[in-house]
Formats: structure tokens, C-alpha cells, sequence
């Protein structure tokens, strides 16, 4: 690379796989805890509307159609500097990122007036996902391809990154409802105070992990820069025929649409419904521990035999068979719909540990079929329709509980909780069964496909070496 000699780059190793590991963990310490507990927060503690939750999130994501989309324009023009073309931004905006995330969950500011909890959660909310979020997320993720060029290499980066993310979500979805829920006259609720402790021990947490990420992470592989002006009809044009790249995009969409309802849902179905905060926490323990104990190991194995397309579509379909399963039986026990939800969260895992390594599949079938190399820019938007994914997932949610009745006087209304174990179950299942019909018919990267780009690929830098 310009910035650092080759003589001075290690091999690729465990080191990297590790930090990587930790960039991840970073993230989904503000990340997972808005997915979780934002609505949950501002329904129950803060007294606004689901409705209106909704509407704020999805709206965030207007602003994010801009910012996403820019920074991945920056990142593929800046120039590398001694730490390399990506890092840099790790250990620029861990701070802003972490700051924004814990302004989120203000209790204190329980008791101001309705529109400025709406216009506290709006512009904490945009400042976090939209800016700071999004200027340290997209240089991460793209910065997959600079570390090694080899498929193998990148798919070990996105099994540890999953194993970050596993890692996160046991120790926010396991721990926190564990600290954060109070009895109240017999009912399990949400304590406004807590929570905003704990998303500021998350902020520290998130830094942290970004700065190990810093330090441990090297990249190897010198990607040009791209240095001509940007032409945002071409962009369009390019996105809008790129199959591939519309595939994982409406894929990441469904995906998380579906997890994130799910994940969403646990929040009032565990507590509202059967009672249980404790099911709540076994729930993110079980699967995440299946994720670790079963996919992590398995995945790179299984995705080198069957195909990443061809392992995530099989996970979906098992995802939508146990939600069905589970509506049908109705179980009265928490701890049976707890098993339910682990399959299918592990059945997803595989998808998790192995997307984003289809990203860069994405990336290189893209640099085969017009010989341009935007990491930049792809990731960014596929990192758009994550967040998309994340804010529609959040309005689904709002306008659902809304539709059923919930708020604060019929939480615990039998009519009211029956419904939502409905929503519990058909809105991921629904999902699940969108993914798949995607990853089959619209996402064209199957394992010989990739094969053939990467043989493409290795020929062409080898040929400009030699």
C-alpha cells in the first residue's frame, strides 16, 4: 500500500479476524440497543405514541439516503494515510457515534412536553443513525475488501464480525432486561433511569471496541482511488442495473425487516403476553449461543460446499417453518415459544455470519462487469437499505401496535396481548418467506458464480503485475 511497505504487513490472521470481531461489537452497542429498546423506551417510559415512534425512525431514513451514499463517495476518494484508506475513521467518529447513542435515551426528560420528546427522539436519533453511525459503519464494512484479497480470507472477516454481533446481542439482549425491567404491582415494566445508564456503560463499551478494532486490524490490499466527479445520474443508473447488487440489497431488507419485527416484537411479547422478562433474556441467550456454538464454526465450511446463496436460502426457509409452527401450536408455556424463536434465529445465523462476505461477492461482480472497483459506494448502499430495513421494521412495529390498541392503559389488556403474539409470529414468518423467494429468484451469486469472478479477477491483477 502507499501508506505502509509490504515488508511491514504480517500475514493475515487471527489478529485481524479479532479486531474485525470487535468493529462489529462496537457497532451493535448502539446498534442492537435501538433495535431492541428504542420503541419499547419511548412507548413506555417517555409516554410517545408507537405511531409516532414509527414515523420518526422511517423518516430518519430519508436523511440517510443522502448520507449513506456520500460517505461511501468519500470513502472510495479519500487518499490512504499512514493507517490506511479505512481505519482512520474508526477511531474518528467512535466518539461522536457513542455520545449520540446515549442522548437517545434520556429518562430524565421524561416529563418535558410531547413535542419535545418527539423533536429530542428525532434529532438524537438522525444525529446517531443517519450521520455518526453512518461515517464510521460504511468505512468498516468496506474496508472487508483491503485487508485480503482472498474469498476465503473475507469470509473468515464475516464469520468474526457475526460473532461480534452475536456477542453484542447476548450482552445487551440477555443483560438488559435482566437490569433494566422492574416490578410494578405485579407487572413486568421498563425502568426509564435504568436504561439510561445502561446506554451510556454501552458508549464506553462501543469506543473501546472500536479502538481495538484500530489496533488490530490491518490493511493490505491498495484499492484505487477514485478521483473523477461524481455523476449522480450514472451512480443511479448503475445501482438500478447492477442485479446483484439489487439482490442483496432487497434481500438485506427483508432480512432485517424480518429480524428486526422479531427482535422488536420480544419486547412486548415476552413481557406483555406471557410475563416473563427472564424468556426475554433466555431467548437472546439461546440463539445467540446457537449462532456462536453452531453457525460461526460451520458456516465458512458450509458456504464453501453449498454456496453463501444457496446456505442462507435454505436458513430462511427454516426461519419461516418455525414461526408457522409456532402460531399454529399457540404454546401457553414463554419457555416453548423461546425454542420456536432460537431456531429461527439460528436457522437466520447462517445468513448473518455469511452476508457480509456476499458483499464483497457483490463488489467483485460488480468490478468484473464494468472494471470498477467501488467498495465504497456499494457498501454504502446496501448499509442504506439495512437502515431502511431497521427504520420500516420500526414503523411495521408502531403501526401495528397502534392497530391492535396498544399503549400504556391496555399493555396488559388479554385482547390486546393476544394480538401481539399473532404479530409475533406472522411478521416474521412473512419475512422470511420474502427472503427466500429473493435470495432465489432475484439474487443471481450463486457458488459458481463467484468461483468464476474470482478466477476473473486474480487473472486480471496477476496479468497487470506481471
Amino acid at each position: 500500500m502507499a501508506s505502509e511497505s509490504k515488508s511491514a504487513l504480517r500475514p493475515f490472521g487471527m489478529k485481524d479476524k479479532l479486531g474485525y470481531m470487535f468493529g462489529d461489537f462496537g457497532n451493535d452497542f448502539t446498534f442492537i440497543l435501538s433495535s431492541l429498546f428504542l420503541m419499547k423506551f419511548y412507548t413506555d417510559v417517555m409516554g410517545v405514541s408507537a405511531g409516532v415512534v414509527g414515523i420518526v425512525m422511517m423518516a430518519a431514513r430519508i436523511v440517510d439516503a443522502f448520507t449513506d451514499i456520500t460517505m461511501g463517495q468519500i470513502v472510495d476518494r479519500c487518499k490512504p494515510t499512514k493507517d490506511g484508506k479505512f481505519r482512520p475513521w474508526l477511531k474518528r467518529m467512535c466518539g461522536p457515534v457513542a455520545i449520540a447513542s446515549f442522548l437517545i435515551f434520556q429518562s430524565g426528560l421524561a416529563g418535558m412536553p410531547y413535542g419535545f420528546k418527539v423533536a429530542w427522539l428525532a434529532v438524537t436519533y438522525i444525529l446517531w443513525g443517519s450521520i455518526f453511525y453512518t461515517s464510521i459503519n460504511i468505512p468498516y464494512g468496506s474496508m472487508a475488501s483491503a485487508v485480503s484479497p482472498e474469498s476465503k480470507d473475507r469470509a473468515e472477516l464475516s464469520t468474526w464480525r457475526t460473532i461480534g454481533s452475536s456477542l453484542a446481542s447476548l450482552v445487551i439482549g440477555v443483560g438488559t432486561p435482566m437490569i433494566a425491567y422492574v416490578t410494578v404491582d405485579g407487572k413486568t415494566m421498563l425502568s426509564g433511569s435504568r436504561m439510561t445508564i445502561i446506554a451510556g456503560v454501552f458508549s464506553v463499551c462501543a469506543i473501546l471496541c472500536y479502538l481495538l478494532c484500530f489496533k488490530m486490524v490491518q490493511e493490505r490490499v491498495q484499492l484505487t482511488t477514485k478521483s473523477e466527479k461524481l455523476d449522480l445520474g450514472k451512480l443511479v443508473k448503475s445501482i438500478a442495473t447492477n442485479r446483484s447488487l439489487m439482490g442483496i440489497i432487497a434481500a438485506a431488507l427483508m432480512l432485517l425487516l424480518s429480524q428486526l419485527t422479531m427482535s422488536g416484537m420480544s419486547s412486548y411479547v415476552y413481557p406483555n403476553y406471557y410475563g416473563s422478562a427472564a424468556a426475554q433474556s433466555l431467548s437472546s441467550l439461546v440463539g445467540m449461543a446457537g449462532t456462536l456454538l453452531i453457525c460461526a464454526p460451520t458456516a465458512v465450511k458450509l458456504s464453501q460446499k453449498f454456496g453463501k446463496k444457496e446456505l442462507a436460502t435454505a436458513g430462511a426457509i427454516v426461519g419461516a417453518v418455525s414461526y408457522l409452527l409456532c402460531f399454529l401450536l399457540r404454546p401457553s408455556n414463554p419457555f416453548v415459544f423461546v425454542a420456536f424463536a432460537a431456531v429461527a434465529t439460528i436457522s437466520m445465523g447462517y445468513f448473518n455470519t455469511v452476508v457480509w462476505a456476499m458483499i464483497t461477492d457483490v463488489i467483485d461482480d460488480t468490478e468484473v462487469r464494468t472494471g470498477v472497483r467501488e467498495d465504497g459506494t456499494v457498501y454504502s448502499v446496501y448499509s442504506f437499505a439495512r437502515k431502511l430495513g431497521q427504520a420500516i421494521s420500526s414503523g411495521l412495529i408502531g403501526a401495528l401496535l397502534t392497530m391492535v390498541g396498544y399503549s400504556e392503559a391496555t399493555a396488559f389488556d388479554p385482547a390486546v396481548t393476544g394480538k401481539i403474539f399473532n404479530l409475533a409470529c406472522l411478521a416474521p414468518f412473512a419475512g422470511f418467506v420474502a427472503l427466500a423467494l429473493i435470495l432465489v429468484f432475484l439474487y443471481p451469486l450463486n457458488k459458481t458464480r463467484v468461483e468464476q469472478n474470482v478466477a476473473t479477477l486474480a487473472a486480471r491483477r496477476e496479468g497487470k503485475e506481471n
